[in-house]
């Protein structure tokens, strides 16, 4: 007769059978609540990733665009159809602030342009001014446009270690609460809860790394993008000096 089939079959401790033995709440609400977390937080991180992809490529195409013109506003006039990037968007803005103070009221827009390029129109330094702080608020939007939803990948880098850690609490003294009512307990019958309790906070960890993470690399590239639109609105603003700036001989 073989003795080992009248023995007890060792469990096998995985994820599955911790998350059974959790507790409802402390343990299963805890993880399904994070589990959503995590979906949440990868799917930010990826269309981030992407949205950031596709700004910096249009970037470079704007960039290469724009250097090729000899007149800051050619580009502007030409309407070529170029991919949307924050830099784009900086350009128009100022581009835009430059036609309210060539004072365009009773004159089209675009003849209004081609005299600046000729020449026969100028600023002076309190309008120039004022097309720089246009740039500037154009830059503010697009870096508010680019951060959004990035508070959240923050929020779950630091708050899901924390929430993993209160379940796992709560599951502890959950579990030792029912070893003080039954008395004496043995290994066997403690190993499940505090295997259930500390799946809270393996979940936590899950979530938070590759949030963390993500967070960082994430925004070192809108940084990046920031200091790019810092540079391209100083070029401008040079370019626009040099072409538009009254002399003040």
């Amino acid at each position: 007769m073989n003795l080992a089939m009248f023995m007890p079959q060792p469990v096998v401790a995985d994820i599955v059978y911790a998350f059974m033995k959790s507790d409802a709440v402390a343990g299963k609400g805890f993880v399904c609540l994070l589990f959503l977390v995590s979906i949440y937080a990868w799917t930010v991180m990826v269309l981030k990733w992407l949205v950031l992809k596709r700004a910096k490529r249009a970037a470079r195409v704007f960039l290469t665009n724009f250097r090729k013109e000899q007149h800051p506003l050619a580009l502007h006039l030409k309407r070529l159809p170029l991919p949307s990037s924050p830099l784009l968007s900086v350009y128009e803005g100022a581009c835009t602030a430059v036609g309210i103070e060539l004072e365009s009221r009773g004159n089209e827009t675009a003849e209004l342009f081609v005299r600046g390029l000729e020449r026969q129109l100028k600023l002076n330094p309190y309008q120039l001014t004022a097309i720089r702080n246009a740039a500037e608020r154009s830059i503010a939007d697009q870096a508010l446009e680019l951060e959004d939803r990035m508070g959240f990948l923050s929020t779950a880098a630091s708050a899901a270690p924390l929430l993993g850690l209160l379940g796992t609490v709560w599951g502890v003294m959950d579990t030792f609460s029912s070893m003080a009512k039954a008395g004496a307990a043995s290994i066997g019958e403690v190993a499940p809860g505090i295997s259930g309790a500390l799946i809270t906070t393996a979940a936590a960890l899950v979530v938070a790394i590759p949030s963390a993470v993500g967070y960082n690399y994430l925004a070192a590239e809108i940084r990046t993008l920031a200091v790019q639109m810092d540079n391209f609105a100083d070029e401008l603003m040079s370019s626009l000096q040099r072409e538009f700036l009254k002399d003040q001989g």
